[in-house]
């Protein structure tokens, strides 16, 4: 395991989380082709809950465009290049490793994740989920899928329930060309 991969779980500067956030802002301002709002003199929970807020405006206009799988598809190559680079500025390898490193990406998005070794993944609580219809977040989920994609080296995400489709959690797993890890 990387030492940036353990630093990251113990602590991750709030700066570094702010920056992670402008760039997850720039690429999914990029896949709705619309401008990233004013984020200088605003604290990292402030401009989390802006991107909360512009992530549900933006995609529900997508839904009344009828442009899901375009914006979709954006949403997913753009968080797969931030995967990528994360994975490669961490080195990781494992599943364990990977698995590691989505608790400390999501952790900093206010997003309880927990992963085993199975490729099983359950989201217990998500901050989005109070600003998200059911809609939107599977619109939004193409960043998950993206993200996962990139950290994994290619492998797929699949969500199988969702707390914003009124479950207490949401749950996922990991494919790898085609069926279960």
């Amino acid at each position: 395991m990387g030492v940036l991969l353990i630093v990251s779980q113990i602590y991750l500067p709030p700066f570094i989380k702010k920056s992670r956030l402008t760039e997850l802002f720039r690429a999914t301002a990029d896949a709705f082709q619309c401008q990233v709002p004013r984020l200088n003199g605003y604290a990292l929970d402030q401009c989390l809950t802006k991107y909360a807020l512009f992530t549900a405006e933006n995609a529900e206009r997508t839904i009344r465009q009828s442009n899901e799988g375009e914006v979709k598809e954006h949403l997913y190559l753009n968080a797969r290049q931030i995967g990528q680079n994360i994975r490669e500025k961490l080195k990781l390898q494992t599943l364990e490793e990977i698995m590691q490193a989505c608790e400390v990406i999501y952790k900093a998005l206010k997003i309880e994740f927990h992963g085993d070794l199975q490729g099983q993944i359950q989201i217990r609580n998500c901050f989005f989920s109070t600003f998200y219809s059911s809609n939107v977040c599977r619109i939004i989920s193409s960043l998950d899928e993206g993200l996962v994609a990139g950290l994994s080296g290619g492998c797929g995400l699949e969500f199988s329930q969702r707390i914003t489709e009124g479950n207490k959690c949401c749950l996922a797993h990991l494919l790898a060309a085609g069926s279960s890890l």
